[in-house]
C-alpha cells in the first residue's frame, strides 16, 4: 500500500484536474459519498438518526457538506456546525453549500467560543428525538501543519465530549483533526476517531507515532485518481503489509542447512548474554540454516547451554567482554558466513569499541548493527558512512538522538523526517546503509530513501530484549539472501505479527522469547494461506 505525504496527495488531486481534466466537484462528491457509504457499512442504515457534522473552512469542510447530502437522502437528519460563515467557503466547498442550502438543513455557524453553549443545546435536542448516528469531524484535512487554538479546539473538545455523553462513534474525514499526516504528531488537540476514510492514498500517521489509536477503523475511499497518476508520481512510501512474506520464497524439498545461510553474532558481555541468546534464538527461528556466535570464553558455557542448536566461537582470554585483542581469529571466522550481527548486549569498554569501528569499517559481507554497537558508532558518524558493504542500522528513539546529535523529543516529534535526513547523509558516497528505527510504526528507509511504515506491533512489545529478537530476524533472513531492504522489511512485520498474536491471549507479559517462539507459527499462516 502507498503512502502519501500531504505534498504530494495535493499534486496527485492537482494532476487528476488539471491532466486527467477530472473537475475537483467529482473528486469531492467521490470523497464525501464514499464516506457516506464506508459508515453505512460499518454502523447500519441511517434512517431516523441523526448526525452532526463538523465543517471546517476548507475543502476537509466540503467533503463533510457531501456526507450531509447523502445523510439527507437517506432518511437521516444532518446538523451541520459550521466552522465559518458558509458563504466565506470558496471552491468546490462552496459549491456544495449552494446545492445544501436549498435542502434547507438545520445548522449552526460558529463566530466565537460563545456560539458553543447554543449549539450544545441543539445537539442535546437532536439526541432526544432522534439516536445520533454519527458526529463527523470534518474541520481540517492534510494539510494542518500549526497548533489547534481558539474556537477550532473548542470544536474538538465538544466532539471527544459528545462521543463519550452520546457513547457514539466519530467518523474522521480523511485524517482526526489535530493530527499532522506527515508524521502523526498530534498538535496541541486532536479528535478521538472510531472511523476514518482517508482518500486516494493512506497517509504516514495513520500507521506510525501511536496515531492509529485516534484513527480507529480506516478505510481508504477510491475518489477518482487515475492509477496511472499514482504510478507516475515517485511515491516512494508505503505501508508493510502482508503481501511482504512473498520475500520468503518457498522452500525445495531437497534443501539443506546450508542452502539457507550461516550467520555470525558478535554480542553479549557479563551481564548481557540474554541480548546475544535471544539474537540467535530468533534467527534460528526465522529459518536461518546455521547460526555460530564468538563469544568470550569465560561465558562459552552460559551460551553453550542456552542455545543447543547455535554453534560458539570461544574467543582466547580471561575478557568477559568481546575485545579488538581477537580481531584476527574474528576475521577468519567471518569467512564463509552470510550475514552478521553486532551489538546486542556488547557492552562499550574501549577494547570493544576499537573492535566495532574496525569490524564494521573492514567486513565485507552485510552486517546488522544494534545497541551498543551503534552507541559507539554514533561517535564515529563518518565510518558509518562508508561501509565496505550493506549494513542494517536498527537504533531506537534513544540511540537515534545518540546518531543524530538530536534529542530524544526531537526524533519522536517527526520520526521520518529525521530518519530521511540521515540516510541521505550517510549515503552520500555509497549506498549501503538501511536504517530501521523501531518504535510504533518501525520505519525502514532504504539507501535511495524509498521508506515503508510496519503496520503490526502492539504495547505489549515494551519489554526488554524485543529489539534484540528483532535483530536476530533481520540477519537470520538477510543469510538466506533476501536483501536487506526487504529482509528488514520482513522481519519487522513477522516481529510484530508474532506479537499480536499472543496479545490476543494476554495483552501484556509476554517476553521477547516468547515471540521468537512464534515467529514459525506466523510463518505457518502464510505458507497456508500463499
Amino acid at each position: 500500500m502507498k503512502l502519501a505525504m500531504s505534498s504530494e496527495m495535493r499534486e496527485l488531486d492537482r494532476t487528476a484536474i488539471e491532466k486527467y481534466h477530472i473537475p475537483g466537484m467529482v473528486l469531492m462528491e467521490n470523497a464525501g459519498h464514499g464516506t457516506f457509504n464506508f459508515m453505512v457499512r460499518e454502523l447500519g442504515p441511517v434512517t431516523g438518526r441523526s448526525v452532526i457534522i463538523f465543517a471546517g473552512p476548507g475543502n476537509n469542510g466540503g467533503d463533510g457538506l457531501v456526507i450531509a447530502r447523502h445523510v439527507h437522502q437517506s432518511g437521516g437528519f444532518p446538523f451541520v456546525v459550521y466552522m465559518v460563515p458558509p458563504d466565506k467557503l470558496k471552491g468546490d466547498a462552496a459549491l456544495n453549500y449552494s446545492i445544501v442550502k436549498e435542502l434547507d438543513l438545520p445548522s449552526k455557524v460558529v463566530h466565537s467560543n460563545d456560539d458553543f453553549a447554543s449549539i450544545k443545546k441543539i445537539i442535546k435536542g437532536f439526541g432526544s428525538r432522534k439516536p445520533i448516528w454519527s458526529i463527523v469531524d470534518a474541520l481540517f484535512g492534510t494539510g494542518l501543519k500549526r497548533m489547534i487554538e481558539g474556537r477550532f479546539l473548542s470544536a474538538i473538545k465538544l466532539i471527544n465530549r459528545l462521543h463519550d455523553e452520546y457513547d457514539c462513534p466519530v467518523t474522521a474525514v480523511d485524517i482526526p483533526s489535530g493530527m499532522d499526516a506527515d508524521n502523526g504528531q498530534v498538535l496541541g488537540y486532536c479528535v478521538q476517531a472510531d472511523l476514518t476514510a482517508t482518500y486516494g492514498l493512506a497517509k504516514p500517521a495513520h500507521f506510525m507515532h501511536g496515531g492509529a489509536g485516534l484513527i480507529g477503523k480506516l478505510h481508504i475511499v477510491n475518489i477518482g485518481i487515475p492509477p496511472e497518476a499514482v504510478n507516475n508520481s515517485g511515491i516512494r512510501g508505503k505501508a508493510i503489509e502482508s503481501d511482504i512474506i512473498l520475500e520468503l520464497g518457498p522452500r525445495k524439498t531437497a534443501s539443506h542447512k546450508g542452502s539457507y545461510g550461516h550467520l555470525l553474532i558478535l554480542a553479549g558481555s557479563e551481564g548481557k548474554t540474554g541480548a546475544a541468546i535471544l539474537s540467535a534464538k530468533a534467527a534460528l527461528r526465522i529459518g536461518s540454516g546455521l547460526v555460530t556466535l564468538a563469544v568470550p570464553r569465560p561465558l562459552n558455557t552460559i551460551f553453550e547451554s542456552s542455545l543447543t542448536e547455535a554453534m560458539t566461537i570461544a574467543l582466547p582470554g580471561s575478557k568477559t567482554y568481546l575485545s579488538v585483542e581477537n580481531i584476527d581469529l574474528i576475521h577468519d571466522q567471518v569467512a564463509g558466513k552470510n550475514a552478521v550481527v553486532i551489538g546486542p548486549g556488547l557492552s562499550t569498554r574501549k577494547k570493544t569499541q576499537d573492535l566495532v569501528v574496525e569490524l564494521y569499517r573492514e567486513i565485507k559481507v552485510p552486517m546488522v548493527v544494534d545497541a551498543d554497537a551503534l552507541n559507539i558508532l554514533s561517535a564515529n558518524l563518518d565510518v558509518i558512512a562508508d561501509p565496505p558493504a550493506p549494513r542494517i542500522l536498527t537504533p531506537h528513539p534513544g540511540e537515534m538522538a545518540r546518531l543524530t546529535g538530536h534529542s530524544t523529543g526531537k526524533i519522536q516529534d517527526d520520526r521520518l523526517k529525521t530518519s530521511l535526513s540521515f540516510i541521505k547523509k550517510m549515503n552520500r558516497r555509497k549506498t549501503n546503509v538501511t536504517l530501521v528505527l523501531k518504535g510504533a510504526g518501525t520505519l525502514v528507509v532504504d539507501p535511495q530513501g524509498s521508506w515503508a511504515i510496519n503496520t503490526t506491533g502492539n504495547a505489549g512489545m515494551a519489554s526488554g530484549g524485543m529489539g534484540d529478537v528483532l535483530t536476530g530476524l533481520i540477519a537470520g533472513l538477510i543469510a538466506q539472501s533476501i536483501p536487506p531492504g526487504p529482509a528488514a522489511r520482513l522481519a519487522v512485520y513477522i516481529h510484530g505479527l508474532a506479537a499480536d498474536r499472543l496479545a490476543e491471549q494476554k495483552i501484556f507479559g509476554y517476553l521477547a522469547a516468547d515471540v521468537a517462539n512464534n515467529v514459525p507459527v506466523i510463518l505457518n499462516e502464510f505458507v497456508h494461506k500463499h
